[in-house]
C-alpha cells in the first residue's frame, strides 16, 4: 500500500477511535445534526407530494362564462351553437342553462327549500369551454379573451386560477424551505467547526509535541478532518432514520386520505439517490466545519 493511503488509513482509524471513545458527544451531536438535515429534507418532501397531487390538475383546464341574467334561453342556446362552431377542433362548447344550474346547484348545496321561497330563479346561464388536448396559460388567456367581448357575458372564470395560485404559493414555500436549509446547513458547519476546536484543545499537547519532533501541519489537520466528515457522515445516517420514521408514520394516513377522494396519492421518499445525497450533504458539511476550525485554531498552537 502506498504510504500516502496508509497515512490517510492510519487517520481514519484514529479518528473512529476518537469517536469511539467519545461516542456519548458523538451521539448528541449526530442528533443535533441529523434533526438539521431531517427538518428541510422532511418539508422539501411533502412540497414535492402536493406537486404531485396537483400536477396533473391543469389537464382538465376549463373556462366558465357567466351569460347576463337577462339573456333568454333561446338566445343562450343560438350563442353556444355559434361558439361551438367557430371554435371547432380548438375547445368544446357545453350550455349550462339557468334550470339546469338551479337544479345542480340544489342539488350541491341542499338549499333547495330555501331557494324556492324566492319565486323565480337567480341564477344565469353559463358556457363551459374546454380546451382540446392539454392547455396552457396562453391558450386559456386567448380564449378568455374571445369569450369575455361577447355582448351577452358577464364575466368569466377560469377554473383552475385557484390550481395556478396554489402552485404560486408551493414555489415560494420551497424557495423559504431552502432557505431555511441554508440557515441550519451554516448551523451544522458551526456545530462541527466548536466540536472539532474543542478537540484541538484538547490535545494541545499532543500537537505541539507533533510539531517539536517534526510533524507537518498536514499531518496534525487529517485526523481532525476525518473526524468531522464522519460526524457529519453519522448525522447524515440519523436524518435517513429520522425520514424513514416520518414516511413510515405518515403513510397510512396519506393512503387513507387518498382513498377517501379516489386519489394515487402517495408520498414522496428520497430514494437511492436522495439518501446518497443526504449521507454526502452531511459528510460535507462535517467537514466544511472540520476544515473551518482547524485552519483558524491549529495556527494558534505552537511549541513554547
Amino acid at each position: 500500500m502506498p504510504r500516502y493511503l496508509e497515512r490517510h488509513l492510519q487517520a481514519l482509524v484514529g479518528s473512529l477511535g476518537q469517536l469511539w471513545r467519545q461516542r456519548v458527544n458523538t451521539l448528541l451531536t449526530a442528533l443535533v445534526i441529523g434533526v438539521s438535515l431531517a427538518l428541510p429534507a422532511t418539508l422539501l418532501l411533502g412540497l414535492a407530494t402536493l406537486r404531485t397531487a396537483t400536477a396533473g390538475w391543469d389537464a382538465d383546464a376549463r373556462l366558465t362564462a357567466y351569460l347576463k341574467i337577462d339573456t333568454p334561453d333561446a338566445d343562450a342556446a343560438d350563442l353556444a351553437r355559434k361558439l361551438g362552431r367557430e371554435l371547432a377542433g380548438k375547445a368544446k362548447v357545453e350550455l349550462i342553462d339557468r334550470a339546469q344550474a338551479l337544479r345542480e346547484f340544489e342539488r350541491s348545496s341542499g338549499l333547495g327549500e330555501a331557494l324556492a321561497l324566492l319565486g323565480e330563479n337567480p341564477l344565469p346561464a353559463a358556457l363551459v369551454l374546454t380546451p382540446a388536448g392539454t392547455a396552457d396559460e396562453a391558450t386559456l388567456a386567448r380564449l378568455s379573451d374571445r369569450v369575455r367581448a361577447l355582448p351577452q357575458v358577464q364575466d368569466v372564470q377560469a377554473d383552475l386560477e385557484w390550481v395556478r395560485r396554489l402552485n404560486a404559493l408551493l414555489e415560494l414555500g420551497r424557495r423559504t424551505v431552502w432557505a431555511f436549509a441554508a440557515l441550519l446547513g451554516a448551523g451544522v458547519v458551526l456545530v462541527t467547526g466548536n466540536t472539532i476546536r474543542l478537540a484541538i484543545f484538547n490535545r494541545r499537547a499532543e500537537i505541539e509535541i507533533t510539531k517539536l519532533i517534526g510533524g507537518t501541519d498536514a499531518f496534525i489537520r487529517r485526523p481532525f478532518l476525518y473526524w468531522g466528515l464522519l460526524q457529519g457522515f453519522s448525522g447524515g445516517v440519523v436524518a435517513m432514520i429520522l425520514l424513514l420514521a416520518v414516511n413510515i408514520g405518515l403513510a397510512g394516513p396519506v393512503r387513507t386520505l387518498a382513498g377517501l377522494y379516489g386519489s394515487t396519492l402517495s408520498l414522496v421518499t428520497p430514494g437511492l439517490v436522495g439518501g446518497l445525497g443526504v449521507l454526502l450533504l452531511g459528510a460535507g458539511l462535517g467537514f466544511a466545519g472540520a476544515a473551518l476550525a482547524v485552519r483558524r485554531h491549529l495556527r494558534e498552537i505552537e511549541p513554547g
